[in-house]
């Protein structure tokens, strides 16, 4: 996906952000229903990525389609992801897989105790890949899940039974998988899945670059003033750079926070060239 469907993506995980905090796994399981629709109907996803309609027809074609089917809010994402543009009538099914996988990611990174936050997030990760390596190593079973005389229902009931123990978000996107691994095997899209889980993993990780080794009194400082700012337990890992000459630079997923001196000597020579 590139592009314009890129940008449409983007902004769609933004608005999605909002609502994750807070999201429910019955809340995927309508996204992944809606998507089974979307995918039923090539009529439906031209009429949803028609360059010619107007964003406002478009998510009012979802609304009707919906209405009474599934919760408000799952209309109202699916709705928002109708209202962007789309370089290829693909493309909007493949977003809103993306969104159903992130709200089920969220929840297992809502989570309880020890299992939230990033712990929740390595629980997910590790099932599915425990999953794909179960698979994998059977013939039997890859040839099983991707046989084509065999129900979609039927492939997602033998993955269950191979996750058995998984958590539920766990089981929701492996079930998914197999039933509905839209071109893909099943093993491929849980890798996608993995890898979506491990893009909000990098959220729990500050990255500390450093000039000389911190003192513990220093490190314990700078993780309670991390986790103030981010509002939440994150993990630090450190590594001395001596190029640095001075001061800090963190990296919390794509964003970054340099108070190294080398940033400062860069920010003058830039002024001084200006």
């Amino acid at each position: 996906m590139a592009g314009v469907s890129s940008e449409s993506l983007a902004t769609a995980l933004a608005d999605l952000e909002t609502k994750l905090p807070t999201a429910s796994l019955s809340l995927a399981d309508e996204l992944f229903g809606i998507l089974r629709i979307v995918d039923s109907s090539a009529g439906l996803r031209r009429a949803l990525t028609d360059p010619s309609r107007e964003g406002a027809e478009k998510s009012a074609l979802v609304e009707r389609l919906l209405a009474g089917k599934v919760s408000s809010e799952a209309v109202q994402i699916a709705s928002r992801l109708a209202s962007l543009r789309w370089a290829d009538s693909r493309d909007v099914s493949d977003a809103l897989e993306t969104l159903a996988a992130t709200v089920a990611i969220a929840v297992a990174e809502q989570g309880n105790g020890e299992a939230a936050g990033l712990g929740g997030l390595e629980r997910l990760e590790n099932d599915l890949f425990a999953f794909n390596r179960r698979v994998e190593d059977s013939h039997e079973l890859q040839a099983a899940l991707s046989e084509p005389q065999a129900t979609s229902d039927a492939k997602r009931a033998l993955a269950l039974r191979l996750a058995a123990g998984a958590s539920d978000e766990a089981l929701l996107l492996i079930g998914q998988a197999a039933a509905a691994p839209r071109g893909l095997k099943s093993t491929e899209l849980v890798k996608r899945f993995a890898a979506l889980a491990a893009t909000r993993q990098a959220r729990w990780i500050a990255e500390v670059s450093v000039a000389r080794p911190l003192s513990e009194t220093q490190l314990d400082r700078l993780q309670a003033g991390l986790n103030g700012l981010y509002g939440r337990e994150l993990k630090i890992t450190t590594t001395v750079d001596p190029q640095l000459m001075g001061g800090v630079r963190v990296a919390v997923g794509d964003e970054v926070l340099d108070a190294s001196t080398l940033a400062r000597l860069a920010d003058l020579r830039r002024q001084l060239a200006g």
